[in-house]
């Protein structure tokens, strides 16, 4: 019979017990606990602070009915489903509750028997099962007896070892009833694997369920006892370094007793480094102060070596050591012009400021950034300055680097802390005005490290860095004596404040020219060198290194100009070393005996010259390139395509130049209708390589008008420019590179925008003999210049490309 408010009624609840009590299978609610293993009979505290834990409590208290509590397999999970809990848990009265102000719940349950999940019934509002009751096997043995006796026994010694166990427990243990309760109080007072505990619970075999009880707690006698002897030895260690401090104490007040004075080389040591060192005030209250807790601390403690460490540092660094500039600008520009050639911008900046130097002796050393392509000789330049200024030089790399306190340092509550790399590389250095080298400051990485970048703000700053606080030594250095060069192949990843701190100085790839004269003046020598031999067993003639430039390497820089060199070398070492006394001359006839077929070929000129096939100019880290707009009209939908890798500021240039030549299609002699009826695609060769940028506006342009025009491009022309939608044609940057590859590449006329005429003067005349310029402001004329007059034939209505039979015609 069903209560009006659809609850159970006392003999529906009572009914439902005994048919419980006979089969053993039971409907309960079911309550994850994590951390916890509930044994029968045994009395435990439980804390819930889940929504449906807390009411699962309340109604199984007003109800007084029994919940099965189970452990979760999964410690950290917080809202547990079915697969989340162990299949084996304990039946349990809730005793009593209590709520706390944030939430939480404590209550105590008692468990009542060992239950088995049969079947999920239901999840919400909390997990509900059908359950069985484990049926627990007690054997009566000798043998059962004899582990019963055991156990108590094992258990009393764990007591006697774990300080947290009273004897209470012992007792307890031994006026349990039945061994199956014996092992359960055991296994829930002990401090044992919550695995294992689990474990214990799952067994319904009392005998096999006491043999592993006991190697449980064998396991953890041999802990206790282990640690037990840790602390003894710990103890009789501690106590003897007590008794050495005072035996030492002891012995000073016999010294003082005596009238002999006490042994303070050290400290005498460190007062007159202190007093040499001369540091600026806050530094040496810094220093003394510190030398005063050295005074008072044991030598024995960790604490002594951390404060000497501090102090070594301290009156190391070169406070007032600077070594004198060398302000004869003649000889500094001799050693300048020895060690490179060309570079004229960079060596002009140098001489400005030992000439700066010489009239204001106080002046606060520059912040250079060199920029350019590897291999162009940033790194060997700096070392070359710090040689013609008479200074030190220090070089760090920054490239990978992610933590901040690579750069100032870690503060002394860290175990082996040390300064930054900044003081580091001053103190190898010995003098405060070092050239000091920021190798590849555009590679540094940022991480939960910190930002390296952030932290060079300080000591890129001529108006702050004179003021630097390392968080090791924590006073602070002046760094404005220092000549700082960083050096970088992009600037685009620099951080615009840290750019901001910083002279930009750019280093362009060199012509071949250039490159002959410093493989004559610097790679050679240096190969003779490093090889063993000389001019007398090898000659290199000026065609062998033109053919090497232009056939092995086209680079920017001059790293693979030396290995190829140095390859050359090699093969002619080990001809020596075999016996041979020939003198061996390399030229360009004979080069590919050493270096094998050439790597490089002239494919500019076989690709100018075709229709809707334009050469353009694009700027890498690398240097300057040739990249090659290919544009086709096909029957098909109204659609352009775009391939190649292309950025989204070159996807819309070419949607710029296609809106360009759409309006102009008249002028063009294009038909009106060519979009309704062709679908048009731009490809960029090297498909793998990304690119990106607007100076392909005009490259792209003239590529579809040549295609839709049917007119060819004219050979051996390249070019470089922005186009807008009126046509306008926008200045560029990387001029210099960019001529430099169209240079390599044999090309003979270049057009560029008109506002890059006064970027002619930078340019090699070299490359000014050797290529015409043609500068335009907009597209009419690019078109009008770089497109053949005589169109291949097209159809009245649609476009009909027809291309020549052969490129040569």
């Amino acid at each position: 019979m069903k209560a009006q408010n659809g609850e159970e009624t006392v003999n529906d609840i009572d009914k439902k017990r005994e048919v419980e009590k006979k089969t053993g299978i039971m409907i309960l609610p079911v309550l994850p606990v994590r951390g916890t293993v509930v044994f029968p009979f045994l009395v435990v505290p439980l804390m819930a602070n889940e929504q449906k834990q807390a009411r699962l409590i309340d109604e199984a208290l007003m109800r007084g009915s029994t919940v099965g509590i189970f452990l979760q397999t999964d410690q950290a999970k917080e809202d547990p489903g079915q697969d989340d809990i162990y299949e084996v848990g304990a039946s349990g009265n809730i005793l009593k509750m209590l709520r706390f102000p944030d939430g939480t719940i404590r209550f105590l349950v008692q468990g009542l028997s060992r239950i088995r999940i049969r079947k999920f019934l239901d999840s919400q509002p909390y997990l509900t099962a059908e359950v069985e009751v484990v049926t627990e096997k007690t054997p009566e043995s000798v043998k059962m007896e004899a582990l019963q006796r055991n156990l108590l026994e094992r258990l009393k010694t764990v007591i006697d070892l774990a300080p947290g166990l009273s004897e209470e427990l012992y007792i307890s243990a031994i006026n349990q009833e039945t061994p199956s309760k014996l092992t359960d109080l055991i296994a829930s007072n002990l401090n044992i694997a919550i695995r294992d505990k689990q474990e214990l619970l799952e067994t319904a075999d009392v005998y096999r369920r006491m043999e592993k009880l006991l190697g449980i707690i064998n396991k953890e006698i041999e802990v206790l006892e282990l640690s037990r002897k840790i602390q003894n030895e710990a103890q009789s260690e501690l106590g003897k370094i007590q008794r050495e401090f005072i035996l030492r104490e002891q012995l000073k007040a016999i010294k003082k007793e005596l009238g002999d004075k006490d042994d303070r080389a050290e400290i005498d040591e460190f007062e007159k480094r202190i007093t040499e060192a001369k540091m600026p005030e806050v530094a040496e209250t810094a220093a003394r102060k510190e030398l005063e807790r050295l005074t008072r601390m044991n030598q024995a403690s960790a604490e002594y070596t951390v404060s000497r460490t501090y102090l070594e540092w301290l009156v190391a660094l070169p406070w007032s050591i600077s070594t004198r500039d060398m302000l004869d600008i003649a000889k500094a520009q001799k050693i300048l012009n020895e060690d490179h050639y060309d570079l004229y911008n960079v060596k002009d900046r140098i001489l400005e400021y030992l000439a700066v130097r010489k009239l204001k002796s106080d002046v606060k050393g520059p912040i250079l950034c060199f920029v350019g392509p590897p291999g162009v000789g940033k790194t060997s330049l700096g070392r070359s300055i710090a040689r013609s200024m008479g200074r030190k030089f220090e070089r760090i790399s920054l490239g990978g680097m992610h933590d901040e306190a690579e750069i100032r340092g870690h503060r002394r509550t860290y175990i082996g802390a040390l300064p930054g790399r900044i003081l580091q590389g001053l103190k190898r250095a010995g003098s405060n005005n070092p050239v000091f080298m920021l190798d590849e400051v555009d590679k540094i990485g940022v991480d939960f490290r910190g930002d390296p970048a952030s932290a060079l703000l300080e000591v890129l700053d001529p108006e702050q860095n004179d003021t630097f606080s390392d968080h090791y030594l924590e006073v602070p250095f002046n760094l404005s004596k220092v000549m700082f060069i960083t050096t970088a192949n992009l600037l685009d990843p620099i951080p615009a404040v840290l750019r901001d701190r910083m002279e930009i100085i750019r280093i362009p790839g060199y012509t071949d020219l250039e490159k002959l004269a410093i493989a004559k003046r610097h790679l050679m020598p240096k190969q003779y060198d490093n090889h063993g031999i000389s001019k007398r067993n090898l000659e290199f003639r000026d065609s062998a290194i033109l053919k090497i430039i232009d056939g092995y390497t086209r680079e920017s820089g001059l790293r693979n100009l030396e290995r190829e060199i140095a390859s050359i070398c090699r093969k002619v070492v080990r001809r020596i070393a075999a016996g041979s006394k020939s003198k061996y001359a390399i030229n360009a006839e004979n080069i590919h005996k050493y270096l094998g077929p050439e790597k490089f070929t002239k494919e500019v000129i076989s690709r100018t010259g075709q229709i809707g096939v334009v050469p353009g100019l694009a700027w890498t880290s690398f240097g300057g390139e040739i990249i090659f707009v290919e544009a086709t009209a096909m029957s098909g939908k109204k659609a352009l395509t775009l391939t190649g890798y292309l950025g989204d500021i070159m996807k819309e240039s070419a949607m710029a130049a296609l809106s360009y030549v759409r309006s102009n299609c008249q002028a063009l002699g294009i038909a009106p209708d060519f979009c309704d009826h062709h679908e048009i695609h731009i490809h960029v060769p090297s498909g793998a390589t990304p690119k990106d940028g607007p100076s392909a506006g005009i490259t792209m342009a003239t590529a579809l008008a040549s295609t839709l025009s049917g007119r060819p491009v004219k050979p051996l022309l390249a070019m470089t420019g922005e186009i807008t939608l009126r046509g306008d044609v926008l200045p560029i940057g990387g001029l210099k590179e960019k001529l430099l590859a169209a240079y390599r590449a044999d090309i003979k006329q270049v057009i560029l925008p008109k506002d890059n005429k006064k970027d002619i003067s930078e340019i090699p005349a070299e490359i000014k003999k050797a290529i015409k310029f043609k500068f335009v402001s907009h597209a009419s004329e690019v078109l009008k210049y770089a497109l053949e007059k005589k169109p291949v034939p097209i159809h009245k209505k649609r476009i009909i490309l027809k291309q020549p039979e052969s490129n040569e015609e």
